[in-house]
């Protein structure tokens, strides 16, 4: 279960750094990281807007995903399975709501510069 808990909170930390150069804006649009989506390639302002937006997301994410690993781990009783399922479902969870709240977001942004 060690391996599992330094997995996790290896992968969490991962979620966390990769964040923080999308929160100060320092990536600009490109094919590898970021909210990759056309809207986002064709508006460097959206892409920023949407990158932060889902970035500050990630960066929770990923702190919530080693306190999850670190009380279940010291859970008492908590089988390994039981254990690797509820972290890996919680981040799966936050990733999807992610994924929805920065579409969301997204179609608001699009709609405000079509609106204008």
């Amino acid at each position: 279960m060690i391996i599992l808990l330094i997995v996790f909170l290896a992968t969490g930390s991962v979620l966390i750094a990769l964040s923080i150069p999308l929160i100060l804006k320092r990536i600009p649009p490109n094919q590898w990281y970021g909210f990759r989506v056309p809207a986002t390639w064709d508006d460097p302002k959206i892409w920023h807007l949407v990158n932060v937006y889902a970035a500050w997301r990630t960066l929770w994410l990923g702190v919530v995903q080693i306190l999850v690993s670190i009380a279940l781990y010291v859970a008492p009783g908590m089988a390994v399975s039981v254990y690797g399922f509820i972290v890996v479902a919680v981040v799966a969870f936050g990733l999807i709501i992610i994924l929805v709240q920065g579409f969301g977001y997204i179609g608001r942004l699009t709609n405000e510069k079509t609106d204008v």
